[in-house]
């Protein structure tokens, strides 16, 4: 090897066993790279480069095996922290997928390519601002007004629109790749609302936690300046020195969503949908259990054309009527301005070295792949010329007409039928192509069947508008792929990705978003929960209650049959109550012949939208509409649960079904702890347990009905009380025995047991008198109005007198009572009109 690859001469640190430059060596050597192709880990002359010698030396210095097992630590983090994403038209989320090798770039090699990347963001805000304001480009013929208008990304409606905060784009990234000459190339532009800031930010988490002292000791550039940089940035587009800063999201659905939902969680924004906002006398607001806040700033990761149904996409569901006015009007700040994403077309590429003479008066200092917009003349011929040698591309990311294109394709790789088609759709509408170079970019090594091989890759880099002028962020998104060919490298398709480290030449100072202690006022307050998110974590609560409900009816199915002195709850009549209840409550289509059946089919039938694993399941979907609210710890415990559930195969016996039930009860205790413990007692902690209260209260009120009739047996009495969870209690305070009248006291109107029904309604009682008012007139809301009749009621019961009618009326007060709840503070949607006045318009 013509570079030294000894461990001990790396970094000045011996190495940790005598094999370890042999393994080094043995890497590097298995290594192959394509023939022709520049690679990142060894230089044009066939020699490995120091900075991937120091990172490898490191691994190649613990003992034999060690290395792989470190290796699996990202990807180990990213599982447990629930980091997924969701490809494009698939119904399930999937694991976000991490190489464990870093791509790395020295210093000279980062300010060559953040010189290029910020002079890019520059160009693209000044060609938007000529775009939607004077278009002197157009009138000057440097710019074909086809270009612009072909695009489904041009928005009329825009022009002329003064942007509020000042700029059209706040964020850009470029994709680059490192072509044939070793310069790195622009592959494309992203100025609608780039993605992947969020994976960037979960991939340097997930390896910088897994080598901590192999990040420290290279000296890699932290995020946290960055990120603080374009925080400060969105606040300063405000017209208020306290901002509210929006994220806007597509939804759950959207294949980044869990991104935008970390990103919202790191930075602090408050995560919204189109639904959660409406647009009032030329501004914005969030609906929230308090009533209008004002939204200053939308961050938005919605398509433009979605984002106003009034006047754009009319089918949108996405965003907000009246979005567009309010942004004329000056009302709120969106960024990326709508109509943005016009400058992520490939037909502008070929104008881009020129404009960049007109508007900034500079060559471009990042050179992109040659492109050709067939909707000239003169480069339709050259195009049609080349047509063997040239990558067909479509010229829009929405083109008109019935273009055969998706995506980027050599025609050398179509067949006869195609390339007919292609040519007679190019003469046509020669206007929805271009051509453009096919480049063949550089590998990286990756972990591939525990040896390092060479993957083609694409670096996404974002460049953010700050108070102090454009910065880029030292590092980006890497995308490797499995294939050759890299024009289209999506996350949908196989794809991995990959950590981007910026090393200095010096230890590089630590930051985090922390600000100084004199800079924040504190503060002690409920906060501005929105609307939507007080409805998920409200039946997050209630999913929680009942999964654990119907868990505590299986197990008491099974506990007779393998315990002798146990209640006989798996025969007779005790066994058909206990298969109506979990009929009523939807874990059972149809009553089983035996126990096994019975409870197999309440725990794992995912066509009862009842059972266990479907409630888990609508928990989990809950749960995913508010990811930057739930801990990372929450989340793995609930992926856990039904994981374990999903997997159980057949159930045999009742110990089988035990077992299982067990371990799911167990995990919903932790769910529950976290719940208790580790959420803030603020607005959106109260919904989650309001939601627990009522559907705790509402099973008290049946299994009371059910099990504590004038006729209950003691074997119902015993039933009763274990699945109200009050065996202890009961045995501590009664030592004659199973009684009726002391065992309905105990489960309804005991106000010290924590699973009576009165217990339930004292702490809904706690709750609202917590939550803000939407009046201002001292009179009591519906929710309150019910609740306080329906506590008077059970403070003043008898539990000798307490027949199943009484307890049917106390359920349905509860039901009436969480409906009210649902008009008050889950108004949603663009149409839909408080039931009292909304208030505190802030």
């Amino acid at each position: 090897m013509a570079a030294d690859t000894s461990v001990a001469t790396r970094r000045g640190k011996p190495a940790a066993e005598p094999g370890a430059t042999r393994r080094l060596r043995e890497w590097l050597r298995a290594y192959e790279p394509i023939p022709g192709v520049p690679d990142e880990l060894f230089d044009a002359r066939g020699r490995p480069r120091d900075h991937w010698l120091d990172f490898l030396g490191h691994f190649a210095a613990f003992p034999a095996g060690d290395p792989g097992a470190r290796f699996a630590l990202p990807a180990r983090h990213l599982r447990d922290a629930g980091v997924a994403y969701r490809p494009a038209a698939d119904e399930a989320e999937r694991t976000w997928p991490i190489d464990p090798l870093p791509l790395i770039l020295t210093q000279a090699e980062w300010d060559e390519i953040s010189s290029g990347v910020a002079q890019r963001a520059r160009l693209m805000e000044a060609l938007l601002r000529d775009i939607y304001g004077p278009a002197r480009m157009v009138a000057e013929g440097r710019l074909p007004a086809a270009a612009l208008t072909g695009s489904g990304d041009f928005i009329r409606a825009v022009r002329g629109i003064a942007p509020p905060g000042g700029r059209h784009t706040h964020i850009y990234a470029a994709d680059l790749g490192r072509g044939p000459d070793g310069r790195w190339w622009i592959l494309g532009d992203r100025t609608q609302a780039p993605s992947g800031l969020g994976y960037a930010l979960e991939n340097r988490l997930a390896v910088s936690r897994a080598f901590p002292n192999l990040y420290n000791t290279m000296n890699v550039h932290r995020l946290a300046p960055f990120f603080d940089a374009h925080r400060r940035g969105l606040a300063s587009a405000a017209d208020r020195s306290d901002p509210r800063i929006c994220l806007l999201t597509p939804g759950k659905f959207s294949e980044t969503y869990d991104e935008q939902a970390h990103l919202a969680r790191y930075l602090g924004f408050l995560l919204v949908e189109g639904d959660d906002l409406v647009a009032r006398d030329g501004k914005v607001y969030v609906r929230t259990i308090a009533g209008l806040k004002r939204a200053d700033v939308i961050l938005r990761r919605v398509d433009s054309g979605f984002i106003d149904p009034l006047e754009l996409n009319n089918a949108s569901r996405l965003g907000t009527p009246g979005m567009l006015d309010a942004i004329r009007a000056g009302g709120v700040t969106v960024l990326n301005m709508p109509g943005s994403g016009v400058l992520e077309s490939r037909a502008l590429m070929g104008f881009l070295p020129r404009l960049c003479q007109e508007l900034l008066g500079e060559d471009l200092a990042m050179p992109h792949v040659a492109t050709w917009w067939c909707g000239q003349p003169a480069e339709q011929a050259l195009v049609e010329i080349r047509l063997d040698d040239l990558a067909i591309a479509p010229a829009f990311n929405a083109p008109g007409g019935d273009s055969i294109l998706s995506q980027s394709r050599m025609v050398a790789d179509m067949t006869p039928a195609e390339r007919d088609d292609l040519i007679q759709s190019l003469r046509d509408r020669p206007a929805d192509f271009v051509g453009q170079e096919v480049v063949r970019l550089s590998t990286m090594p990756v972990l591939k069947d525990d040896r390092l091989s060479p993957a083609p890759f694409v670096l996404r880099v974002f460049a953010a508008a700050t108070p102090d002028g454009i910065r880029v962020m030292p590092g980006g998104f890497c995308r490797t792929s499995d294939r050759p060919d890299v024009r289209a490298i999506s996350m949908g398709e196989g794809a991995r990705a990959a950590d981007v480290w910026v090393i200095g030449e010096k230890p590089v100072e630590r930051m985090t978003l922390m600000p100084s202690a004199d800079s924040v006022q504190v503060r002690r307050i409920m906060g501005h929960l929105p609307s939507r998110a007080a409805d998920n974590l409200f039946w997050l609560g209630r999913y929680m209650e009942r999964a654990e409900g119907t868990l505590r009816v299986v197990r008491s199915l099974c506990t007779s049959s393998i315990a002798a002195e146990a209640a006989a709850h798996a025969a007779g009549e005790t066994f058909e109550s206990l298969q109506l209840l979990l009929t009523e409550w939807g874990a059972l289509s149809a009553p089983a012949a035996d126990v096994v059946h019975a409870a197999g089919r309440a725990l794992l039938d995912p066509d009862a939208w009842g059972s266990v694993i479907s409630t888990i399941r609508a928990e989990m979907r809950t749960a995913a509409s508010m990811r930057e609210r739930l801990s990372a710890d929450f989340w793995a415990l609930l992926v856990g649960i039904e994981g374990g559930l999903a997997k159980a195969g057949r159930l045999e016996t009742e110990a089988d079904v035990l077992r299982l039930t067990n371990r799911a009860l167990q995990t919903m205790a932790a769910l529950s702890g976290l719940a208790q413990e580790n959420m803030n007692r603020v607005a959106g902690w109260r919904f989650l347990d309001i939601g627990r209260r009522i559907e705790r209260g509402v099973n008290a009120c049946r299994l009371s009905r059910l099990l504590a009739r004038d006729e209950a047996t003691t074997d119902d009495l015993d039933l009763l009380l274990d699945l109200n969870d009050s065996q202890i209690t009961y045995r501590a305070r009664y030592l004659a025995g199973l009684a009726l009248t002391p065992v309905r006291d105990l489960v309804m109107l005991d106000p010290f047991n924590t699973r009576s029904l009165a217990f339930q309604l004292q702490t809904l009682k706690e709750h609202l008198s917590v939550l803000p008012p939407l009046n201002d007139d001292g009179m009591l809301e519906e929710p309150q109005r019910i609740l306080l009749t329906l506590v008077a009621d059970v403070e003043t019961e008898d539990a000798r007198k307490l027949t199943a009618d009484k307890a049917l009326r106390f359920e349905r007060a509860l039901m009436r009572f969480s409906n009210a709840v649902a008009d008050r503070y889950f108004l949603q949607g663009a149409s839909a009109v408080p039931t009292v006045k909304l208030v505190g318009l802030a």
